[in-house]
């Protein structure tokens, strides 16, 4: 109870703070709108929030999906050849280091100002940690429990699938953690550099407008929308988390 009592008590004196900070300091409306002219933007504009969040939600979840796919291949590939290691990993490194709104006109290029493009972006934020986690808990196996099965003669296909996998589940639910804000980010700027629909670019047409309480609506739709997302991917990493402490 006081686990979900506190936070719901912490966020309620940030919006009373809010609401009435701004009126006690009469600030302009456009530029800080209260919360509550905030929700009656948001109500008034449901039906278009409603539609453009549905895009942005199709396009982070694609996008992630394909990112934990690639990303976890391309860990297991790296693992197990030596000269994958040589020539992948740095170019994948090296991928990380570009900064990703500079590609994401490129994205526009390539694919058009469709669903593609920002399922790209998408996939371009959040495709490293998910690498690096994969990576990283495929080679933190406990030594001692390679030698276990070493010792029992099992075969280099028995370890991988009864230690190695098992023992980088949690390091990949970390991996899966990070990388999920990294997606919701990639969704938006891809719908800022060019879309049709979504919540990037309806803030966009808000802002053509000098309509701040749209902006703002806009805003804390991604907000929820990310929340509910990484609530869905906790629950679930932390599944597979206690999997993985387990084998270790």
């Amino acid at each position: 109870m006081r686990r979900h009592l506190e936070p719901l008590v912490f966020f309620g004196v940030l919006a009373a703070a809010w609401e009435y900070g701004v009126r006690w300091f009469d600030v302009r409306q456009y530029l800080l709108p209260s919360l509550s002219a905030i929700g009656a933007a948001a109500w008034s504009a449901r039906v278009d929030l409603v539609q453009h969040g549905w895009v942005t939600l199709l396009e982070i979840v694609a996008g992630f999906l394909a990112a934990i796919v690639a990303g976890v291949a391309i860990g297991l590939v790296i693992h197990a050849s030596p000269m994958a290691r040589r020539t992948v990993y740095p170019l994948v490194a090296a991928l990380q280091s570009l900064p990703k709104i500079a590609l994401a006109p490129l994205m526009i290029v390539w694919l058009g100002y469709g669903f593609a493009s920002k399922v790209a972006a998408t996939f371009l934020f959040a495709f490293f940690p998910i690498v690096i986690a994969t990576l990283g808990g495929l080679e933190s196996t406990p030594a001692h429990l390679l030698e276990h099965f070493r010792a029992l003669g099992a075969t280099p296909w028995t370890t991988f699938r009864r230690l190695r996998l098992p023992s980088a589940l949690p390091a990949l639910a970390d991996g899966v953690r990070v990388a999920l804000p990294l997606a919701v980010v990639g969704a938006i700027v891809g719908e800022f550099v060019g879309a049709e629909r979504g919540l990037g670019q309806f803030m966009l047409m808000a802002s053509a407008q000098s309509r701040t309480d749209l902006m703002f609506a806009s805003i804390l739709c991604v907000t929820g929308l990310a929340l509910a997302l990484y609530a869905i991917v906790e629950r679930l990493a932390r599944l597979v988390w206690w999997r993985g402490r387990e084998i270790s």
